[in-house]
């Protein structure tokens, strides 16, 4: 059996938690039809490993501080009119990862890690990932449980909740700020270039069946937590990288659920 090695039983832990992260975050994101902010961070987010690695630090919790940062950057431009959002998310993007390759070869040594954090590595994860990744799934849960009317309502007409006097700019902020960190978090599953599918494909399937937002993101958890069990299967049997595998997964079982839907329509 898999599961009797102690590297397996923490991937699938692992993936439960980003699963709940990955869910609400998910879901605010795609209503809020932020999905290309969500990329930006994650690339962005390659700046703090690069930082975290040339002075010594972990490249983790830089990542997450230099996402963070990033990511309210982006909404303080944006809201000031200034500058539009998709070149606001365009400059943050490229400084991270500018920053970030340009710090790891300056770096003295090889970089070992380095393709764990680009293509993801959930096998590898230990004790001190699954502690990162249980806070940030409790604070979102957190957050979505004390602010969830405020934050529907912000995703949905922001003109509206301001005109109802909700803190709309605050809950921007603390969105953007959240998203950063699941991203992070998560950057060990799946790796910075898939990070971003992570955040919709399972909204994606979600949406298939509901357009409510609380259903859609528990729904969007169950999906999350199925794709990444079975491309850990995957991954397993065929020897590939599991976060490639999670994302090819998802791709193909939104396709196929899709497929059905569109059938069952046409019969009925």
């Amino acid at each position: 059996m898999i599961l009797e090695y102690t590297f397996m039983q923490n991937a699938l832990l692992g993936s439960l938690l980003a699963s709940i992260a990955c869910g609400l975050v998910g879901t605010y994101i795609v209503s809020r039809r932020l999905v290309f902010i969500s990329g930006g961070i994650t690339h962005a987010s390659f700046g703090g490993i690069g930082i975290g690695v040339y002075f010594g630090l972990n490249p983790i919790l830089t990542a997450m501080a230099f996402a963070v940062a990033g990511a309210c950057g982006v909404r303080w431009m944006a809201g000031r009119g200034r500058v539009r959002e998709d070149s606001a998310i365009a400059v943050t993007w490229t400084l991270g990862m500018s920053l970030g390759i340009m710090l790891s070869f300056m770096t003295p040594g090889f970089m070992a890690d380095l393709p764990s954090y680009l293509f993801g590595s959930i096998l590898a994860i230990g004790p001190a990932d699954l502690w990162l990744l249980g806070a940030v799934a409790a604070l979102v849960a957190l957050t979505f449980a004390t602010a969830m009317r405020t934050i529907v309502c912000t995703a949905f007409d922001p003109v509206f909740a301001r005109s109802q006097g909700l803190p709309v700019a605050a809950v921007e902020y603390a969105m953007m700020a959240l998203t950063a960190m699941t991203v992070v978090a998560t950057l060990r599953l799946v790796g910075i270039v898939l990070a971003m599918s992570l955040l919709t494909m399972p909204q994606m399937a979600a949406n298939l069946f509901t357009s409510s937002f609380g259903r859609m993101a528990w729904l969007s958890m169950a999906f999350s937590a199925a794709y990444c069990m079975a491309g850990l299967a995957v991954s397993w049997w065929l020897n590939v990288p599991s976060g490639a595998s999670i994302i090819f997964v998802s791709i193909i079982i939104y396709a196929a659920l899709r497929a059905i839907k569109s059938i069952a329509g046409k019969l009925m």
